[in-house]
């Protein structure tokens, strides 16, 4: 079948899973991460002065690599199958496109070469091509994860085996993943004196994207390495805290309800994105893009969103305390007026992030008496 994204029309093979199975496949539910894709290689040509090279390190149909050569990229495509290097070709030809194919392993290829932008979409975990896309990658990597059941603990034993982190299924678990997922990036890319800075992540549907502006020099990897560390959360009030430090050193139990506390990581503490960037991906997203609307509207939240790890859920908070859920605008307001930052984050509708703790949070956002 064919199909159509931004300013490209290429051929997919038809199937009832999309994503799923060993063959070549096409997944349409990835086309907001695609179209943010697009948007990002425009922002990255302002942030990244000589950036023009761009390699799709698990191309399948190649839709990536081709968006990326219509958008004026130098596009490679990289894939072991096949039939997938010959549809990458296909593709390419019926847009009449300039751009590399490989029928390579990935690792291989990004061991040898060395390009301005490197993507991966593999299915499942990004782990086992961290090392050589850490290396390959000049300026910018994108790192998309499908396994967000291991990044968020929700399958522990799988999580610790892939991110050498220990993950923990909380309340805020899509947050739990990318923060996995960025600190097991920054130990990867400081094996090669190299530091990552996340420019922007998002954590949507069944994925985790981000993208990481890279820099080289021993220096700044163990700069990058100091934004490491432990998140500790108390299962029973919802009360959590963090520390920086490759060591965790946990309280001995929750300070509010004298309960045991779960640790997490090493994961990623530091901001997530850069708030500029985003704005500029934001004023990057064009009309032909079929999710335009959604793309700017999670442009415009992350931007707004606070730096603070973690998020909170008020819904969860309110069935906690057995209290009523007022509205999220009023209730952001409320901690604002008792003198706390908070804003609305990208996880949820519900969802929102604070310096407050949750007995503060309660203290001001709830109705007296409740």
């Amino acid at each position: 079948m064919r199909v159509t994204e931004g300013s490209v029309e290429i051929e997919v093979p038809e199937q009832a899973d999309s994503g799923v199975g060993e063959g070549v496949f096409y997944n349409p539910v990835q086309e907001l991460n695609r179209d943010l894709t697009v948007a990002v290689l425009r922002a990255a040509q302002q942030r990244f002065e000589y950036a023009d090279s761009y390699l799709d390190a698990t191309a399948a149909s190649g839709i990536r690599g081709v968006r990326a050569a219509a958008d004026g990229w130098d596009a490679a495509c990289c894939d072991r199958d096949a039939d997938a290097v010959e549809l990458c070709r296909a593709n390419l030809e019926r847009n009449d496109l300039a751009g590399e194919v490989h029928q390579r392993d990935a690792n291989a290829l990004m061991h040898e070469q060395r390009f301005d932008v490197v993507d991966l979409d593999p299915f499942g975990t990004p782990i086992p091509f961290a090392d050589a896309a850490s290396r390959s990658a000049i300026d910018l990597l994108c790192v998309t994860a499908t396994d967000t059941a291991p990044l968020c603990g929700a399958h522990f034993e799988s999580g610790v085996r892939s991110y050498s982190a220990v993950p923990r299924n909380t309340e805020y678990h899509q947050e739990m993943g990318v923060r996995i997922l960025l600190g097991a990036m920054a130990r990867t890319a400081a094996r090669y004196d190299r530091a990552v800075t996340p420019i922007l992540t998002h954590a949507t549907k069944h994925y985790v994207r981000t993208y990481l502006a890279l820099n080289d020099g021993a220096t700044v990897a163990n700069e990058a390495l100091d934004e490491l560390g432990h998140l500790h959360h108390c299962q029973h009030c919802l009360w959590r805290t963090h520390d920086f430090g490759l060591v965790a050193d946990p309280p001995e139990s929750c300070p509010h309800c004298d309960e045991h506390l779960q640790t997490a990581g090493p994961l990623w503490l530091g901001p997530i994105h850069d708030t500029d960037f985003v704005r500029a991906v934001g004023a990057s997203v064009s009309e032909d893009m079929g999710t335009a609307e959604e793309a700017r509207d999670l442009t415009e939240r992350l931007a707004g969103e606070l730096d603070t790890p973690t998020h909170y859920d008020q819904h969860r908070l309110t069935k906690r305390w057995g209290t009523g859920a007022m509205a999220m605008d009023e209730f952001l307001d409320c901690l604002r007026a008792a003198g706390y930052a908070a804003s609305r984050t990208h996880y949820g509708g519900t969802t929102f992030k604070t310096d407050a703790d949750v007995t503060e949070i309660r203290a001001a956002a709830m109705p007296t008496g409740s």
